[in-house]
């Protein structure tokens, strides 16, 4: 497939470069030619006439309102030379030329010429034409790709078939399911006949749902290069603009670029921009530029489809809760296609294609890396893919090794190493035994997850350490147990501290908060409270009526009373984690001592090394039950 923008008409461009052009030869032709080409007359200060004049040298002389031209008295017969001089405010001077016996007279006034004549009513027009022909061209910033005249043009660019390889669907993995939904969309702009003779109707609209990165996109021009067709690829802001009306009339030119070249497929991204329900918040009548675009979309969906034109609309979007009721009815977005984050075996094709474009070390093991990368869409997998490259790169080495592999995977989860932000002793120490805390706590907690390294290195704008945990599986469910020993793990860290130096540091405030929100999540969202039952109390819940907007859900209002036992439930699972975590480190403390002395000279433990210390780790003597 091959991209281009639509069609600029570049001739009035090319009239007001040849405008411009002319209009440059005029004024360098009466500004420069006469005095390339004129007579060169000596040019002398006005004292010096006067005095030639009173000294009787002066024969004659033409007095001009900018110049003075007079001939001096020649000798044997022969005229005199002519000079010239800048004349000054001088009422005396025709009685002073009269009394020394100098012939003047005014110089006569210049005689037109028609060829100057027709110049002169000619040019300025030209001039004041191109001026405006290029100040059009330049609003093409604002008005789109043909100036001011076009802001109602649509902005969309069109991929054709072309010498550039093509997107199919054997460039998209990890959305097998959303492929096999797709397949069908292929089969009818490619043999419309075989549905439509047994009365089938194909969808008009298909929405590709999914957060982002997922390769919505990309799946819309693989459809496109699958079918061999048009694609239109617009984004729903460049709908919206300044001008009243602009937004509705590139909706239906768009449409009308695509009837032409039907059959074809138009692609808007970020649907949301234009789509988002006019009942919410923000709306204020109907005269709003946004819902008239919407309006006008909503029509053009309808109108299309009444004529042979085969035009399918693809969108896509990561808030369809945003959308309005009637963009997904029947008739218009018939089908919505979920494009989620990939499963293992997703994520392992994904790296095997993109692993094609730089070369491998004999010891990559992507499946390995596909485990480590749970929730890992396919942008994020592409970029890890780039950034391990980059590390091969810069230790100038000709292919890419798992250690690049796993250092990339670091730095997208944890941030940048930073070696340079040097700690003192006391405060290495207490990261050391915070981080093994979080680790011998979680080596013991249910759940897919296992500590796979420890390192004091600070990373990212604030760690000054971390323990990376990866899961052994993917995991789509979890139980209250697991989440309880997630809150256990995070005030591992804290807990440690507490038990080497008997007081706390600053270093576990983002445990705590991730440790309390969980925690909230439990009794508010999760229902996981025999206290408060199995009701959602999740307070500033987005209402999916009002927009998405971030307005407060009114459904749900909670009383005082529930309020403190919803704070005294989550206390108290807070509290409970924290003890365990007590208990563990205190059944441990010699292991903890052992690994935090041996991290202080390291710096970092993983593979198997860390996992024969952690397995050294004892189960707590009785560890307090779940509430």
């Amino acid at each position: 497939m091959s991209i281009k923008d639509t069609p600029q008409p570049s001739r009035n461009r090319q009239i007001a470069n040849i405008l411009f052009f002319v209009a440059s030869l005029f004024l360098v032709a009466n500004l420069l030619l006469p005095s390339l080409f004129g007579p060169s007359i000596p040019q002398v200060p006005y004292s010096l006439f006067i005095d030639q004049v009173q000294d009787g040298k002066v024969t004659r002389a033409s007095v001009g309102q900018n110049e003075i031209r007079y001939q001096l008295k020649g000798e044997n017969d022969q005229p005199g030379q002519l000079l010239s001089t800048t004349p000054i405010f001088d009422l005396e001077l025709p009685q002073r030329l009269e009394d020394h016996g100098v012939e003047f007279a005014a110089v006569p006034p210049p005689k037109n010429n028609w060829f100057t004549s027709i110049l002169g009513w000619v040019i300025p027009p030209l001039i004041f034409v191109a001026i405006w022909q290029f100040f059009l061209g330049r609003a093409g910033g604002f008005g789109g790709p043909q100036g001011a005249l076009s802001i109602n043009k649509s902005k969309a660019k069109v991929y054709v078939e072309g010498e550039s390889t093509k997107v199919t669907f054997d460039d998209v993995a990890g959305v097998e399911e959303a492929k096999t939904e797709l397949v069908e969309i292929v089969d009818f702009l490619k043999n419309p006949q075989r549905f439509t003779s047994i009365g089938a109707r194909i969808p008009k609209g298909v929405l590709l749902v999914g957060p982002p990165g997922t390769g919505k996109t990309l799946l819309a021009k693989a459809v496109a290069g699958e079918a061999s067709v048009a694609f239109f690829s617009i984004s729903g802001s460049e709908f919206v603009e300044l001008f009243v009306g602009a937004g509705a009339a590139r909706v239906r030119d768009l449409f009308e670029q695509a009837k032409k070249k039907a059959p074809c497929i138009i692609f808007i991204d970020e649907l949301d921009a234009i789509g988002k329900s006019r009942a919410s918040a923000g709306f204020y009548g109907g005269n709003d530029e946004r819902e008239q675009t919407l309006n006008q979309l909503l029509t053009e969906m309808d109108g299309f489809a009444a004529g042979d034109a085969t035009v399918i609309v693809l969108a896509a979007t990561n808030r369809p809760e945003t959308l309005d009721p009637a963009l997904l009815r029947p008739g218009r977005f018939d089908r919505q296609v979920l494009v989620d984050r990939p499963d293992l075996s997703g994520r392992l094709k994904i790296l095997e294609i993109y692993a094609q474009k730089v070369k491998l070390g004999p010891d990559v093991d992507l499946k390995a890396i596909a485990t480590r990368t749970p929730g890992f869409a396919g942008a994020d997998l592409a970029n890890l893919v780039n950034e391990a490259a980059l590390l091969a790169a810069r230790a100038q080495r000709e292919t890419v090794s798992q250690a690049d592999f796993a250092e990339a995977i670091e730095r997208v989860v944890a941030g940048l190493e930073k070696k340079s932000r040097v700690l003192n002793d006391k405060e290495k120490k207490i990261v050391a035994y915070h981080e093994v805390g979080h680790a011998l706590v979680g080596t013991l907690m249910p759940g897919g997850s296992k500590v796979a390294k420890i390192s004091i290195v600070p990373r990212g704008m604030a760690a000054l350490g971390y323990t990376l945990q990866l899961p052994t599986e993917d995991r789509f469910l979890m139980d209250e147990a697991e989440l309880r020993g997630q809150i256990a793990t995070l005030l591992g860290g804290r807990a440690a501290e507490e038990i080497i130096f008997g007081s706390i540091t600053t270093g576990a405030a983002n445990d705590l908060q991730r440790a309390t929100d969980l925690a909230e999540r439990m009794v508010t969202t999760y229902g996981m409270s025999k206290v408060l039952g199995p009701l959602a109390y999740e307070k500033g819940q987005q209402n999916a009526f009002l927009g998405g907007d971030g307005m407060m859900n009114p459904r749900r209002m909670v009383s005082d009373d529930t309020a403190k036992a919803i704070d005294d439930e989550v206390k108290e699972i807070v509290e409970t984690a924290h003890q365990q975590a007590l208990d563990i480190l205190n059944q441990n403390q010699e292991l903890l001592e052992k690994i935090a002395l041996q991290i202080l000279e390291t710096e970092v433990i993983e593979g198997e090394e860390l996992q024969k210390l952690l397995n050294q780790v004892r189960l707590v003597d009785k560890v307090p039950a779940a509430v």
